[in-house]
């Protein structure tokens, strides 16, 4: 059987980053609970030739293997941090170069930073409705982390280190099915 393919993707350009933090996190617990392995990506470095890209189909080098990691991967974990309520806009431009059926019942787990508890619901505000058009299969917990929540951009709170363990767990047993149906692959 072959290992589940888990893919992180963190709408950051910092480092180091608690987005990237957390992302990894719930990747990492999600590929010790399925045996899969997990790869994580942000947008640093990405950001002048990400912006210049109009067509996933002439993208450079870096923007194609974003697409097609987060287009090919079995396991999801998306996460962004909090620009002005929502996520930024090269985040969401890398969605937006991603073909619509590429995500069809593709578990994913959500997550986001922010500087306060108020700009939590980007998560089911944003992020949700940003991946339900996608018709990806979208796990119930989501995380999200405040500095508090973290040491040296680490996720280190109990409160967030628990949410991490379960949106894992969620994420995991999607791996089941995928595991039933001979590996996930979008339906044309």
């Amino acid at each position: 059987m072959a290992r589940h393919r888990i893919v992180g993707f963190a709408g950051s350009f910092s480092n180091p980053s608690r987005t990237r933090a957390l992302v990894g996190a719930i990747a990492a617990a999600a590929a010790r609970h399925t045996g899969g392995v997990a790869e994580v990506f942000d947008l640093a470095g990405l950001t002048g030739e990400l912006g210049a890209t109009l067509d996933a189909r002439t993208a450079p080098p870096g923007v194609a293997r974003l697409i097609a990691a987060i287009s090919e991967a079995d396991l999801l974990v998306i996460g962004s941090p909090v620009y002005k309520g929502t996520y930024g806009g090269l985040f969401k431009h890398v969605f937006d170069l991603i073909e619509p059926k590429a995500l069809r019942d593709k578990p994913v787990a959500l997550a986001a930073t922010g500087g306060s508890e108020r700009h939590a619901l980007v998560l089911d505000h944003g992020l949700r409705p940003l991946l339900a058009f996608f018709s990806a299969d979208i796990v119930p917990t989501a995380v999200y982390g405040t500095e508090s929540d973290f040491t040296d951009a680490v996720p280190s709170s109990p409160q967030i280190i628990e949410r991490i363990a379960r949106s894992a767990t969620e994420l995991s047993g999607r791996s089941a099915a995928i595991a039933g149906n001979g590996g996930w692959r979008a339906i044309a």
